[in-house]
């Protein structure tokens, strides 16, 4: 496995990790039992950063990690995430929910402290300052070790890095959100943040698997997302198809290629799946080389805009 450094080179994580969410909710039913054989997998293969957050379940998804971890919590980074009410209802970044979430968190997971804790979302009538402020004081009573932040404006990772050292920055980024370039990566890079990119294959899309709206569940979050409706779909289907045209020319799969291309733009990706072979698809994205004429190819290909509908 290859590994990177998180941050301003204090913690050595895999060079792609492991998102959780789907384990938990959102993406169809859930099957404990299969996803924690997914998580000893991913252990097996050397994936060490394990993505998770209190809301996701309402806390069903840090329970099922600490289930998966029992005699194997040193094998693992442990990332999760505060500040989302549960049912994703709610913004809190008060000092004192801040206090109450880790305590809840570690007990949740079985540990006695969490390696990567991050704000999950901003809420907008705290001070980023308070809140970094508390996080801080994580760290000194040991309970956390690095901080992150999540989905958060360059200005606030400023305000937020003056306060406390910020380890990693964790937003959406893919083929078909690339918001962050035009602002938030030349800060993250600036200040020696690391990059963390969640849904790199755009919730499945990209990876090629999805042929239809009708495929998904009828729980399924999807179905409420623009890209996945209507006109959209149809329009965003079309654009798959050249990702594995390219894919074929690289000898490696539409998902592969799509991962390949956020580390090859300085991301550290968390693909989420609850699937052994896919976990394992995932993971050969890191044998994909893309030279910068490839890179070239895919913008030309592939512009930022060219995705049809909003993320959310």
């Amino acid at each position: 496995m290859k590994t990177r450094s998180l941050g301003h080179g204090e913690l050595e994580v895999s060079a792609i990790g492991l998102g959780l969410m789907g384990m938990s909710e959102l993406y169809g039913k859930a099957d404990d039992q299969a996803s924690i054989r997914t998580i000893h997998r991913a252990l097996e293969l050397g994936v060490t950063l394990l993505d998770t957050a209190d809301c996701y379940g309402n806390g069903h998804n840090e329970e099922l990690l600490g289930r998966a971890l029992k005699g194997r919590r040193d094998q693992a980074i442990i990332a999760s995430k505060f500040g989302v009410g549960p049912n994703f209802e709610g913004v809190f970044g008060h000092p004192e929910y801040v206090k109450g979430a880790i305590d809840r968190s570690l007990m949740r997971l079985g540990v006695d402290h969490i390696d990567l804790y991050y704000y999950h979302r901003i809420d907008p009538t705290v001070p980023i300052e308070e809140t970094i402020g508390a996080m801080s004081d994580l760290v000194k009573d040991g309970k956390v070790r690095y901080v992150g932040l999540s989905e958060a404006s360059s200005d606030t990772i400023r305000r937020a890095h003056a306060i406390h050292p910020i380890s990693a920055l964790q937003t959406e980024y893919s083929l078909w959100s690339r918001e962050v370039e035009a602002d938030i990566l030349p800060t993250v890079n600036e200040l020696g943040i690391t990059f963390v990119a969640y849904s790199p294959l755009s919730r499945g899309f990209l990876s090629g698997a999805v042929s239809k709206f009708e495929d998904f569940a009828p729980s399924d979050y999807r179905r409420q997302l623009p890209r996945f409706q209507g006109e959209n779909f149809q329009l965003n289907r079309a654009l798959v198809d050249k990702v594995k045209e390219l894919a074929e020319e690289k000898n490696c799969t539409p998902a592969q290629l799509a991962i390949a291309w956020t580390m090859a733009k300085g991301a550290l990706p968390i693909p989420g799946t609850k699937r052994i072979s896919y976990l394992e698809e995932n993971i050969g994205s890191l044998d994909v080389e893309l030279s910068s004429e490839d890179l070239r190819q895919i913008d030309e290909m592939m512009p930022p805009t060219s995705v049809s509908g909003d993320r959310y």
